[in-house]
């Protein structure tokens, strides 16, 4: 239960990623005219939406590459120490 737990998380990290730089950049970018300046404010919405998308996008390759390196490393972890208790088992005393 504990190991799919953990994969569980470490599959949720894109999404997590994603959605926090996301919201990250709408929250920093209240306004439109913030974005493109007051002339071009009220056709700006779509604009910001892009740019919000690829935030998202963006957080969301980060999240994927965190959860590859994280997900390798326990793996390789795993490994070993299966490695070592088979070592083990064998050397009696």
């Amino acid at each position: 239960m504990k190991l799919q737990l953990r994969h569980f998380f470490i599959a949720l990290l894109p999404l997590i990623f994603g959605l926090a730089a996301s919201w990250g950049f709408a929250f920093r970018q209240d306004k439109c005219g913030r974005l493109v300046g007051p002339i071009f404010a009220p056709k700006c919405h779509w604009i910001q939406l892009e740019y919000q998308l690829g935030f998202q996008m963006g957080g969301t390759a980060l999240g994927c590459l965190i959860a590859a390196v994280l997900g390798a490393s326990l793996e390789r972890r795993s490994r070993r120490a299966a490695e070592h208790a088979h070592f083990n088992q064998g050397v009696t005393t």
